[in-house]
């Protein structure tokens, strides 16, 4: 009887434990703590030519969430896998403290494909697989043996504690909810779940990865370009939940909107060194320069300090009666430190299109151009037709289409329809995966010269420089290029032919903000027709005349720039473009006409207001009248007679489980409702 009332007193502590295992986890996520987490202490990296960093040190705490910026071939990338541990450094140490878990997302993958979608995510969680399999074990022996009073018995209800236990701290209970809720946010619809992974394309394949990573939890999240991959609703919805991680995020990446959205702390890599700020991308800027005016300006006057101390210096030296205090100047100057001005990186690449002659009026023509993959028509029925010398911008959510009809005007797809370029048109086009498709075996000056005409490979070097490599760099292999670097290399060559016809897809991936900024003065100089596939606004600002939107299979086009474009479309910032469900169309005829807009978007929210009210009375009652069931469950358990009853009735701990996850799944309920109408509450006042 003894082992009976041990085992009630068990079972009742845990079932209590048990009802508040959300709460209590749901409290430790939003209870930050400022432990430093990771310590790179005097870390040293030397490449065979330069030092890429000269004893640099930070903390990374659990609140942090750090910008890594810097010129393409700083060291970001290599920064994060020193940090991730895939990366041995020349000197110093990075400290992790022994409960902290790293994610770590790399540009570049090895991916293998050999399960589904939904099983390639279950399996990024192996302690909860292992979890559900202990569970059905111990479950069935339960279920099956008879020998309740026996110690083994006893051992069975304690591991079943245990596990239970476990599994509902790591979220077992919601983990499938959670899978679902980052594969929909990353822009994966549900009938695609159970597709085995080979049949998506490489960029999704990086959002299978970028799942996986958040959906695991780490308490660093380690990000080298998590957005080149994404759409702008992928982007916004990934920007809202690292918001809310309740771990530290390191993130390499050239978005400022995002880095802005995200961020708390930046750090510089440059000339070997680090600069940390703690504040955000665009404040850092700001910082940064006033910083270095602070310097400049506090070393003209040491400077000046200086001089004249050494003119007074000069002026009693032999002088016996103030000898001694020109001795007290001398060391004076001798203890002085001096303000040294932080190195700014004043090299800048130079893009400057060769001239081309002159094309016919009509550039391109597009006559009912469609495409489909399997049973995905992306392209339906497209007519379109570009004239001498207009920039247009393609803009909408991947998969819409762009990169398709930019493949089918360079003719690397096939399709139905027709395309017909004019006369004398010479198309230069930048893939999306134009800096992939490089040999990575081939030297930066191989890989010009082996596709330069015979007139230009004497000035390969030069070209190279202009791309900001020179010296030794142009012997490198392509292969040990940073993502930004590669970038810079495809660019080159597209210098090597004349155009008048250029078609660029997604062509400020991987490029650093400076990098970015060159390539669009150039295009701006660029004597020809241009064709741009972009998601970032500030690059197509300034750039393009027309804009053409894909949506649904189809093209509309915008007669103005971006700006025309977005102001068409009623929005403020292009971000929140694919974030709307719904489009109002854009009337400007009346003020009067947008105040009832205004009146009505009210109203709606209103009503929606109620509706969400009224079903979070009904979840609350539902909670409280499950979890009286469930406590009436429990007080049955806690009684050794009623337990042996229930513990020998066919699939009962199945159902005791569903009802604890039904509870589960009605509280998360419970919080999104509260949520919504927080964020209503906050749109009507």
């Amino acid at each position: 009887m003894t082992s009976w009332t041990a085992h009630s007193e068990n079972a009742v502590e845990f079932i209590s434990l048990f009802k508040h295992a959300t709460k209590v986890r749901r409290a430790c996520i939003r209870y930050v703590t400022f432990v430093t987490m990771v310590s790179l202490n005097k870390i040293t990296v030397e490449f065979s030519d330069r030092v890429l960093f000269d004893e640099i040190g930070f903390l990374i705490t659990r609140t942090d969430r750090i910008g890594l910026v810097g010129r393409n071939g700083a060291g970001k990338s290599t920064l994060l896998k020193v940090l991730a541990g895939q990366y041995k450094t020349d000197g110093g140490k990075v400290a992790v403290s022994g409960d902290c878990s790293i994610g770590y997302l790399p540009q570049e993958l090895d991916l293998e494909d050999k399960f589904s979608l939904m099983v390639e995510m279950e399996k990024s969680l192996p302690e909860i697989v292992s979890l559900e399999e202990k569970l059905a074990q111990v479950n069935h022996e339960l279920t099956t043996r008879t020998d309740y009073e026996s110690d083994y018995y006893t051992e069975l209800i304690q591991q079943l504690n245990d596990c239970n236990d476990r599994y509902g701290i790591i979220g077992g209970y919601t983990f499938r909810a959670d899978i679902e809720k980052i594969l929909l946010g990353l822009g994966f619809k549900p009938e695609v779940f159970d597709n085995h992974t080979s049949t998506f394309s490489g960029g999704w394949r990086m959002r299978i990865e970028l799942a996986k990573l958040l959906l695991q939890k780490n308490d660093l999240l380690l990000l080298d370009e998590p957005t080149n991959h994404l759409d702008i609703e992928s982007i916004m919805w990934l920007e809202n939940f690292l918001k809310d991680y309740p771990g530290g995020i390191v993130m390499v990446s050239h978005d400022r909107a995002f880095l802005d959205a995200v961020t708390n702390r930046t750090v510089e890599l440059f000339a070997g060194n680090a600069y940390d700020f703690p504040v955000s991308y665009s404040k850092y800027i700001a910082l940064r320069q006033e910083q270095r005016e602070q310097q400049i300006s506090a070393k003209k006057n040491q400077e000046k300090e200086i001089k004249q101390t050494e003119q007074l210096i000069e002026k009693f030296r032999y002088k016996a009666s103030k000898a001694s205090f020109a001795q007290s100047l001398i060391k004076k100057l001798d203890k002085m430190d001096l303000i040294e001005v932080d190195e700014e990186d004043r090299r800048r690449m130079k893009f400057k299109f060769a001239p081309a002659p002159r094309s016919g009026k009509v550039v391109l023509e597009c006559e009912k151009v469609s495409k489909s993959f399997a049973e995905n028509a992306v392209l339906s029925n497209v007519s379109l037709e570009v004239e001498r010398d207009q920039r247009i911008a393609f803009v909408g959510q991947n998969g819409q289409g762009k990169s398709t009809l930019v493949k089918v005007i360079a003719g690397t797809l096939p399709f139905e329809g027709v395309v017909n370029l004019g006369h004398n048109v010479l198309m230069g086009y930048y893939a999306q995966n134009q800096a992939d498709a490089l040999d990575g075996n081939k030297t930066l000056l191989q890989t010009i010269e082996d596709v330069a005409p015979e007139e230009l490979r004497p000035r390969s070097r030069d070209l190279l420089g202009s791309f900001m490599f020179s010296g030794q760099d142009v012997d490198k292999k392509v292969k040990v290029l940073s993502g930004g670097e590669k970038g810079r290399l495809a660019l080159c060559k597209l210098l090597l032919e004349p155009i008048n016809l250029l078609i660029m897809d997604e062509p400020t991936n991987h490029l650093d903000m400076q990098a970015k900024d060159v390539l669009k003065q150039s295009l701006q100089k660029f004597e020809g027709t241009l064709i741009v596939v972009s998601h970032d606004r500030d690059f197509l600002e300034g750039l393009t005349d027309k804009t053409y939107e894909f949506r649904d299979g189809k093209v509309k086009e915008y007669l103005g720039d971006i700006r025309y474009f977005l102001e068409q479309r009623k929005v403020v910032h292009f971000r929140e473009i694919e974030q709307r469900k719904v489009e109002k169309k854009a009337d400007k005829s009346t003020d009067t006409k947008k105040e009832n807009l205004d009146i009505k978007e009210r109203k709606e929210w209103e009503k929606e207001l109620k509706q969400l009210e009224k079903k979070l009375d009904l979840t609350m009652e539902k909670v409280e009248i499950e979890e009286e069931a469930l406590a009436e469950w429990d007080r049955k358990l806690a009684s050794p007679e009623e337990f042996k009853v229930l513990s020998t009735e066919e699939g009962f701990y199945g159902r005791y489980e569903a009802q604890k996850k039904l509870i589960e799944t009605h509280m998360l309920e419970w919080e999104s409702l509260e949520k919504k109408i927080l964020q209503l509450k906050k749109k009507l006042n």
